[in-house]
């Protein structure tokens, strides 16, 4: 029953990151041609030069990725993903294009935050937008160079292409909506790509068994004693990438949630960590 509830929880978040994406599409970036991040951005710009959708667009764009991400990333990582891009792709089609203001930076402020708001609670809840994060996480698997480069490398092309289709003034405020969009996804979630867990707990062999059932990681098991109760506990650390996170809280919470878990950035790995 809990499952069942935890899905349909899941599934709630996907729909309404969807409508979020879309409404600061439509309401906000696509009347002031200021652009998104990612494949977003891509399907906008290809949709000014293309007769077609920006809705349309992006779904087409994220159908060889979807295959890509089946095959390499995670089969439920990849379906919810792509529900997320088929519901965007819906409610792009359903809601109007329409200003609330004639103001290009308020709609690049306000447009960056919905879309970042609607991709962090996606994010959070095991899911993507598709497009442009499964294919920078294959890219770094194949290279062993960081998410970041990728994501880095597509919204510059996507700001030089707003500057010579429009006017240099245009790639200025969608630096300002993808700055602002970054901002809130850090608020609301995380860009991090790799992260540490530092899980503090008394029932190590249990939950250590548990997340190498469901996330296949590598753990660092450190004794510990309590400051306060003086109880033997032990220090469970495992480095993961943003996408797993999802997954390690749902086993915590399901063998121990009274553990303490610690999530911080990790900004470098040196050795061993599993890329496939």
């Amino acid at each position: 029953m809990s499952r069942t509830i935890e899905e349909i929880k899941k599934i709630t978040a996907v729909v309404l990151g969807a409508l979020f994406l879309a409404a600061g599409l439509n309401f906000f970036l696509i009347p002031a041609n200021v652009f998104a991040s990612g494949f977003t951005g891509v399907a906008q710009l290809l949709a000014t030069v293309i007769p077609l959708s920006t809705g349309i667009m992006l779904f087409l764009l994220n159908i060889p990725v979807a295959i890509l991400g089946w095959l390499k990333i995670g089969k439920s990582f990849t379906i919810y993903s792509f529900i997320n891009v088929v519901l965007t792709t819906f409610f792009l089609e359903v809601l109007p294009v329409w200003a609330f203001s004639p103001d290009i930076l308020l709609n690049a402020v306000f447009g960056g935050v919905i879309l970042a708001f609607g991709a962090g609670i996606t994010l959070k809840w095991g899911a993507s937008s598709g497009g442009l994060d499964i294919i920078a996480l294959i890219l770094s698997r194949v290279s062993d160079r960081p998410v970041g480069v990728y994501f880095l490398v597509l919204n510059s092309i996507i700001v030089i292409t707003a500057g010579l289709l429009f006017d240099p003034e245009q790639a200025l405020y969608t630096l300002v909506a993808l700055y602002v969009s970054s901002r809130v996804i850090d608020a609301v979630y995380t860009r991090h790509v790799k992260l540490t867990a530092m899980i503090v707990t008394k029932q190590a062999e249990v939950l250590r068994e548990a997340i190498h059932e469901r996330v296949t990681r590598g753990i660092t098991r450190i004794p510990a004693k309590g400051g306060y109760t003086y109880e033997d506990k032990e220090i469970l650390m495992i480095v993961i990438t943003r996408y797993e996170l999802y997954e390690l809280k749902k086993v915590i919470q399901e063998v121990d949630p009274t553990a303490f878990t610690n999530i911080v950035e990790t900004a470098g790995i040196f050795g061993f960590f599993r890329k496939e």
